[in-house]
């Protein structure tokens, strides 16, 4: 058998798996300790559309100056978006919040279809 045919027949099958595979983003929605309802409902919806396409999504919380003493607050917001997250059954929660320095982040990811 020729050599380079079976190169040039192994790099098409490549190719074609390739084409065929899903890759999965991540896409980033950050909040504020004081994001107000109306601006919440906005990220909201960005989250549920991102999770609809099949991409996870990761939810920062930024705390600046004076916020850091109010942490509390952060994780009741980031609660209240995984609860409305698996209440809409679109999305799992796959790291609950954990402070890194001045951010408090979540991951969510889609549901199996």
């Amino acid at each position: 058998m020729d050599y380079g045919k079976f190169k040039y027949e192994q790099q098409k099958r490549e190719s074609e798996a390739r084409k065929k595979q899903k890759t999965i983003d991540i896409k980033e929605v950050k909040f504020r300790p004081n994001t107000d309802k109306h601006d919440y409902d906005v990220k909201m919806r960005n989250v549920f559309r991102f999770l609809e396409n099949g991409d996870k999504v990761k939810i920062s919380l930024r705390f600046r100056g004076r916020e850091m003493a109010h942490l509390d607050l952060g994780r009741q917001l980031l609660e209240r978006v995984a609860d409305d997250v698996e209440e809409a059954g679109i999305g799992k929660i796959e790291n609950m919040p954990k402070m890194e320095g001045r951010q408090m982040i979540m991951m969510i990811g889609p549901t199996a279809k």
